[in-house]
C-alpha cells in the first residue's frame, strides 16, 4: 500500500464517481475479433485517467490478445511461448527520466517467479504516484499484497467481464471465480465448433466464413441457404471424434491439429486439451432461421442440458 496519506489516484481521476458496475459480452473465439473488441471497449470504457488496470483470465483465454487490442503498440513483459524473457521496463523507471513509457505491463504470475511481491509491488506504486498507467495480467495474485482495487477490471472466461470496482467490491478473487466456472464451456465450444467446421468442408464440402458467432455454452455456424445435411448425421460424426479422444494441440500461429487433422485456427490457444474434454455435446435438430439477416444457422451445445435452445440465452431461468 502507498505509505503516504494522499491517494496516487487524487490528482490523476477528479471523475471518480462511476455508475458502471458490471457489463459483459461474448468473449470471442479467435484473434482478429478479439482485437475488434478489444479496440471497441477501449474506447467505451477506458478513461484517459485509469491508471491501474487488472486483466484477469485463465491460460488461454486471450488476455494477452486483449490487452494488444485495449493498448495497441504496448510491449508485453512475457508472452504464452515464454519468449519475451527480458525484465520488465517498469523495474528501470525513474520519474525525472522526461521521456520513459506511460504504459507499462506486468504480468504478475510470470514476475513473481522471479521478484519478490514487495519489489512488483514497490514498482506499481512509483509508477502510478508519477501519472503512469499499469496494466496488470493476473491481478488477482498480486490484489491482496497491493492493498487497494484496480480502477478498472477486464476478466475473460465464457465471456468478457467489464467492471469498475469500489471499495465495496467486486473483487478479484470473486471475479475470477466466476471465469473459472465460465471457462471451460468457452474451450469446449470452440474445440466442438472447429470438429464440426472440418468434418463440414471435409464431408460435405462446406467452407465457414472466418468470422463466426457465439451463443452461451456452444456456437453459431451460418449458411446463406438452407444445407442439405442431416443434423443427426452430422451430430453423429462429431460425438464419434469427440469419443476419439484425440489431443487437440497448438501448431503455430492460425493452426491446431486435431489428432490426425491440421486445421486453420485464429484461437489455436483456446481449446480443451483433447477431445474427450469436450462434454454433452449436442446440436439443435434443426436450422434456426434468421429473418433479418436471411441465414439459416446450425447451433451446437456444450455442457449439461438448459431446457433446449431457449436455455443458451443469459437470463434463462434453470442457473
Amino acid at each position: 500500500m502507498v505509505q503516504n496519506n494522499k491517494s496516487p489516484f487524487l490528482y490523476y481521476n477528479t471523475a471518480h464517481v462511476e455508475p458502471l458496475l458490471l457489463s459483459s459480452y461474448y468473449a470471442p473465439r479467435g484473434r482478429f475479433r478479439m482485437y475488434q473488441l478489444g479496440t471497441m471497449i477501449s474506447q467505451r470504457y477506458l478513461n484517459p485517467n485509469d491508471l491501474l488496470i487488472g486483466i484477469i483470465g485463465g491460460e488461454g483465454s486471450g488476455k494477452s490478445t486483449l490487452i494488444k487490442g485495449l493498448f495497441p503498440g504496448l510491449e508485453l513483459t512475457n508472452d504464452d511461448e515464454g519468449v519475451n524473457i527480458k525484465s520488465a521496463p517498469i523495474y528501470d523507471f525513474q520519474p525525472e527520466n522526461y521521456f520513459a513509457p506511460h504504459t507499462f505491463h506486468l504480468d504478475i504470475r510470470y514476475e513473481l517467479a522471479f521478484h519478490q511481491p514487495f519489489e512488483i509491488i514497490d514498482a506499481i506504486n512509483l509508477a502510478i504516484e508519477n501519472g503512469r498507467r499499469v496494466v496488470l495480467e493476473h491481478f488477482d495474485l498480486i490484489y491482496n499484497q497491493l492493498g487497494y482495487n484496480a480502477q478498472i477490471i477486464f476478466a475473460i472466461g465464457e465471456e468478457l467481464v467489464i467492471a469498475r470496482p469500489s471499495v465495496f467490491g467486486p473483487f478479484p478473487a470473486e471475479i475470477k471465480h466466476h471465469c473459472d466456472k465460465t471457462a471451460p464451456f468457452r474451450l469446449m465450444a470452440h474445440s466442438a465448433e472447429d470438429i464440426a467446421s472440418h468434418i463440414l468442408l471435409e464431408d460435405y464440402h462446406y467452407k465457414r466464413q472466418v468470422l463466426h458467432s457465439d451463443v452461451k455454452h456452444g456456437f453459431v455456424i451460418k449458411f446463406p441457404e438452407k444445407p442439405e445435411i442431416n443434423i443427426l448425421e452430422l451430430e453423429a460424426k462429431i460425438k464419434e471424434i469427440i469419443d476419439k479422444d484425440w489431443p487437440i494441440e497448438f501448431a503455430g500461429t492460425n493452426k491446431i491439429t486435431i489428432g490426425e487433422w491440421n486445421i486453420f485456427c485464429t484461437g489455436p490457444r483456446t481449446h480443451v486439451k483433447h477431445t474427450g474434454l469436450i462434454k454433452e455435446f449436442k446440436l439443435w435438430p434443426e436450422y434456426i432461421y434468421d429473418p433479418i439477416w436471411k441465414e439459416f444457422m446450425l447451433i451446437g451445445m456444450v455442457g449439461p442440458d438448459r431446457q433446449g435452445i431457449k436455455g443458451i440465452h443469459y437470463f434463462a431461468d434453470n442457473e
